[in-house]
């Protein structure tokens, strides 16, 4: 397992930001794995573990410490019945071609997170999720190699504390855990409408009613084309910001001034806006600032367009932020998580 020195990061993330990391290494099994993190613990220096790099973002001094590039790779079916079948998959799988193979089995469960970029392990990090789909769904349990006890662990779902694009990886026990492998149980149903709303207009524009987990990929892969520019052609983490989480009696007040603002229930008195909806009131949407431009088809998404470095890319996130907190009283959060 050979350590390299002085690694631009910006050459593995998708915004292409980002100054060096001091180590970086790659991991194609377990124990590799473990090996380059107790290495780190050795000589007492930082580690972050990266699958794909589209959704991290690096700051201009870099990395002091080592960058663990996770490619620990397999697929294997380990119980198939009737209804569901379970499958373990490598966390160094590429995300979308997991989600190909599953629906070319014919099995539902994750066929509406297609076309999202990214490893399988980096998944229920920030609990991903698409058009009504979520990992925390069909997670089922994941190994990973436990930094602080030096030991391979099970963590089952509800170890997990999921919610909205969170986890206790990216909470309370952010940096503890180098996930492995993740266990999913799919489902040999048909997926069932309605479905998110999105994606329900795209099916009744098309008189789609025969409902397969191919034909919902195809839909998938088919809006997000349209609505997500490709980061190996415009230098972008995907949706920048999480879509916001306010309570009840925030969101009728706000009515009273912007009666059409979109909300969807969450239960317990709380309601998710979209944040894409916000930054387009504010009159940002299609904007270049610092470098960064606000996508005209997705305000969520911001791409560099020609930001020099991470301070321009902080710049533009702190004027968006502010807008939005200044016009409705609401503070957005980012969505990649930041070396």
């Amino acid at each position: 397992m050979d350590v390299h020195t002085n690694i631009p990061l910006k050459n593995y993330l998708t915004m292409k930001l980002g100054g060096a990391a001091r180590f970086m290494t790659t991991a194609t099994t377990p124990e590799e794995l473990a090996t380059a993190c107790r290495n780190a613990r050795a000589q007492a220096i930082p580690l972050f573990i990266l699958g794909g790099g589209s959704n991290v973002v690096a700051k201009d001094e870099g990395f002091p410490g080592i960058i663990i590039r996770n490619r620990i790779l397999g697929f294997e079916v380990i119980e198939d019945t009737a209804t569901t079948t379970t499958i373990k998959i490598g966390a160094g799988e590429i995300w979308d071609e997991i989600v190909a193979k599953t629906v070319a089995m014919g099995l539902t469960g994750i066929e509406a997170m297609s076309a999202i970029p990214g490893t399988a392990g980096a998944a229920p990090v920030q609990n991903v999720g698409a058009y009504g789909q979520e990992i925390a769904e069909t997670l089922i349990e994941l190994e990973a190699y436990d930094t602080e006890t030096d030991r391979f662990v099970r963590l089952q779902n509800a170890d997990c504390g999921f919610s909205y694009r969170h986890s206790i990886f990216r909470g309370e026990a952010a940096g503890r855990y180098g996930i492995i492998s993740i266990t999913l149980r799919l489902f040999k149903a048909a997926p069932q409408p309605p479905f998110y709303t999105a994606l329900q207009n795209y099916l009744d524009e098309r008189s789609i009613t025969l409902f397969t987990p191919s034909v919902i990929r195809e839909a998938v892969i088919a809006i997000r084309t349209d609505k997500l520019p490709d980061p190996k052609l415009l230098p972008n983490t995907g949706s920048f910001f999480k879509n916001a989480i306010i309570e009840q009696w925030q969101l009728d007040d706000l009515r009273k001034t912007w009666p059409d603002i979109p909300a969807y229930e969450l239960g317990e008195k709380q309601v998710k806006i979209p944040t894409g909806w916000l930054i387009e009131q504010v009159g940002l949407k299609g904007q270049l600032l610092h470098g960064m431009r606000i996508h005209d088809k997705n305000a969520l998404v911001l791409i560099n367009e020609s930001a020099a470095n991470y301070h321009d890319l902080a710049a533009a996130r702190a004027e968006i932020i502010g807008k939005i907190r200044d016009t409705f009283r609401i503070q957005v959060e980012q969505e990649p998580l930041e070396l």
